[in-house]
């Protein structure tokens, strides 16, 4: 089971969020306060690309304080939207406030799909949202399009 903070190699790859924009994201953060979801996460990340580096932290005000910190780093981040704390949408306001972390890519990653919510974190600066898949194969394929 998962708690705390965990360390994952990973093999780096290249993104496009905008044409002719490549980065490489080799440092992964995974906030989600779901051990299950974690789990799943980080063996479809292992399967896509088992040289990564992936932390999780199961807390979003953890993840940012550890962020600002220089504690964590991260290319680009996953964030769960319902957390106990501070949710996914509050991260992402407060992560983009801080002019050394804005531009880090933040990916909502929930298992809500309301049009409202979507358009909502996007318009705070998500990259893009993404409703958990129900099976793992989904989960390694919606990855698979981000990160490949």
């Amino acid at each position: 089971m998962f708690s705390g903070y965990y360390f994952i190699k990973c093999r780096l790859l290249a993104f496009e969020f905008d044409p002719g924009l490549k980065i490489m994201f080799k440092n992964l953060l995974l906030i989600d306060d779901d051990e299950d979801d974690q789990e799943l996460f980080i063996e479809a990340a292992r399967e896509i690309s088992p040289d990564r580096h992936i932390t999780v932290v199961p807390d979003a005000s953890i993840a940012l304080d550890r962020l600002t910190k220089k504690a964590v780093v991260a290319d680009i981040i996953f964030s769960d939207l319902n957390m106990p704390r501070m949710n996914g949408q509050q991260f992402l306001l407060e992560i983009k406030r801080h002019p050394e972390l804005k531009d880090i890519p933040v990916i909502i990653f929930s298992t809500s799909s309301h049009a409202h919510t979507i358009q909502l974190v996007k318009d705070f600066g998500a990259h893009d949202f993404i409703t958990k898949p129900g099976l793992f194969n989904e989960l390694v394929s919606t990855l698979k399009r981000i990160l490949c």
